[in-house]
């Protein structure tokens, strides 16, 4: 039995809640800034002759960090208001500026696939991948792709992925359970959600623990006809 529009819905949705909460966790510079700090508070003593070069280094180093987060905070920014040829314009600077940042395709990549250029999105999840090889993110969200065209074997071989590298990632628990789902893996769907129902409760993240619990009702009633 396939899922109805309803857990069709919820299923595209892991991609823009990952979109949203990455940057807030990984671009805060200050936080960046007080690590630099603490650091430097228990670094050896080096010799008076450095101190000069260091402080220039260190003024640099910081620069760099706030020209990153400025130009992903406009991203996500754009992003957030449905302006996604502006975030992507916004994204193809910083990766001129940087283009070695994981993130910055993964970003790109998300903005693609929220404009339907699905094989441009691959691609650009492919590049962070590329550039940080244990990228669980970017697996997972190569997998809703290949979802979103009912490529489920594909999806599923992405998720899977994802989680080996990190078999906690609820997200992509989630994901993959729906594809068994999809697939007629009914026991195998279930125990794949309950598990993930299991980490977003332990993790205190009662939205997405509740959509889990919806989608688990859902399914163990599946065979209810009143329920098709």
């Amino acid at each position: 039995m396939k899922l109805n529009n309803q857990l069709k819905t919820v299923f595209v949705q892991p991609l823009s809640y990952i979109t949203l909460s990455i940057v807030t966790t990984i671009f805060i510079s200050p936080s960046v800034f007080a690590v630099t700090a603490q650091n430097s508070l228990h670094s050896p003593r080096q010799p008076n002759f450095n101190t000069r070069e260091q402080k220039l280094a260190q003024v640099q180093e910081d620069s760099v960090l706030q020209e990153r987060s400025q130009f992903i905070q406009k991203a996500n920014a754009l992003y957030s208001q449905g302006d996604f040829k502006g975030a992507e314009e916004s994204l193809r600077k910083f990766l001129k500026r940087f283009p070695e940042d994981a993130f910055g395709h993964y970003q790109l990549g998300n903005v693609l696939f929220r404009q339907n250029r699905l094989d441009e999105a691959i691609s650009s999840f492919q590049e962070a991948i590329r550039l940080k090889p244990k990228y669980a993110l970017a697996y997972n969200a190569i997998g809703i792709v290949h979802a979103s065209q009912s490529h489920w074997d594909d999806a599923m071989s992405q998720y899977r992925k994802a989680l080996e590298i990190n078999p906690d990632y609820a997200d992509a628990l989630t994901n993959l359970a729906l594809a068994l789902w999809q697939t007629n893996k009914k026991d195998e769907a279930l125990a794949s959600l309950t598990k993930a129902l299991d980490i977003f409760k332990a993790q205190n993240r009662s939205e997405k623990a509740y959509q889990v619990e919806q989608i688990l009702q859902k399914i163990k009633n599946s065979d209810n006809p009143s329920l098709s």
